[in-house]
């Protein structure tokens, strides 16, 4: 159809002009860097390998982020201080009619695929049902969802899915006047999480009463999970679990 927009041939468009920018940039910093190596310089031969490998990657028309799944601490560390364009996550939202926003179409197959080959993510959603789910009680919205055939908002995986792509998770606090929500960055430490609420809490950080979200909610609330043995004291060099609900123990 004539004047018909092809959202795939665009994005792949983008891609391509973001690519070829960091080929340009790499090409030039991948040869300086060589030419350290040889000298022995011993940041050079730390990072030139990676360097290589992301350079082999866009020569041969890929982005650079297909490197993210699965790769080593230390790889990672070396492959974001590059600061390529085509490392950056990316995530494709489709907009569909009601009818399919439970199965999505073939547009948003499409996109599927072309995300999958360039190691990005897709959510499909439609706007329409999310504005209507936005009008009603939490109990008309869980009723219209389900005749949509739908378990949750489209907000709802939008929000999973950014998280998921910035490899970050959720702790809590929960107290007698509130419950709040923190985020740190996945494999964060307690003193970490700690400091995400107040900088005095990590410098004084002691140990952190920790209660599984699911014990928490279960078993409803602090006090009972304690009771039923479910509290547990996590020291410096725990690594904070998503939905973990917290209560720092810190020096002043």
């Amino acid at each position: 159809m004539e004047g018909r927009i092809d959202p795939v041939a665009d994005a792949e468009t983008v891609e391509t002009e973001l690519m070829l920018a960091d080929l340009e940039s790499l090409e030039r910093r991948t040869l300086q860097m060589q030419k350290r190596a040889t000298g022995k310089d011993k940041e050079a031969q730390t990072l030139l390998p990676m360097m290589e490998q992301a350079l082999a990657l866009l020569q041969d028309g890929k982005p650079v982020r297909v490197l993210l799944d699965g790769i080593a601490a230390e790889d990672l560390k070396i492959l974001r201080g590059l600061n390529l364009l085509t490392s950056k996550p990316v995530l494709y939202v489709c907009n569909v009619a009601e009818g399919d926003a439970a199965e999505g179409n073939a547009e948003s197959r499409r996109v599927e695929e072309m995300a999958k080959a360039q190691g990005a993510m897709t959510v499909v959603i439609s706007a329409a049902i999310e504005a209507e789910v936005a009008q009603l009680s939490d109990e008309e919205a869980a009723e219209y969802l389900e005749a949509m055939g739908l378990e949750e908002p489209g907000l709802d995986r939008l929000i999973r899915a950014g998280y998921e792509l910035l490899d970050l998770i959720t702790f809590f606090t929960s107290g007698p006047k509130e419950t709040r929500a923190w985020t740190v960055q996945k494999g964060a430490k307690a003193p970490q999480a700690a400091g995400v609420i107040h900088t005095d809490f990590e410098r004084g950080f002691i140990r952190a009463q920790t209660i599984g979200y699911s014990d928490f909610v279960t078993l409803g609330g602090e006090v009972a999970a304690r009771d039923a043995g479910k509290a547990r004291d996590e020291g410096k060099e725990y690594v904070v679990t998503d939905g973990d609900v917290m209560l720092f123990k810190f020096n002043t």
